[in-house]
């Protein structure tokens, strides 16, 4: 089971997720590529909008860790690369909406390219399933 790790020592966050999670080293790990807004045809969404990549980046890591057996849930670790740091508290607004549990620990980058100049995010993920 998934544990939020808050310490009064540490600034609390300020956007969606937590200092630290921990879980028990049971289970099965699932590493999850960095996913981005695009669709199974190819198809990339919501060019130039982060809401609508963030929420399409979300469902794709929904399914990828619905294929390996798990949840949303199960995400502990997310690294999040963005093209504007502009966009925090949007990219916030839509995690809040699929991690509603424990939010996973995270880092948050802005970086000059993407590999389709249309891409705005990219989340890369680790879960740890605990029937693995």
């Amino acid at each position: 089971m998934k544990q939020q790790i808050v310490s009064k020592k540490l600034r609390q966050p300020n956007g969606h997720f937590s200092q630290a999670t921990a879980i028990a080293a049971k289970g099965k790990m699932v590493f999850i590529s960095g996913m981005t807004a695009r669709h199974p045809d190819g198809s990339i969404t919501g060019v130039g909008d982060i809401k609508a990549q963030t929420k399409q980046v979300c469902e794709n890591l929904k399914a990828a860790v619905e294929e390996a057996g798990g949840t949303l849930d199960d995400i502990v670790r997310v690294d999040v690369y963005v093209r504007n740091m502009e966009h925090f508290e949007a990219i916030h607004e839509v995690r809040r909406q699929y991690f509603t549990g424990i939010a996973p620990a995270s880092t948050m980058v802005e970086v000059s390219k993407f590999v389709s100049p249309d891409y705005l995010i990219e989340i890369n993920a680790i879960a740890v399933l605990p029937n693995g």
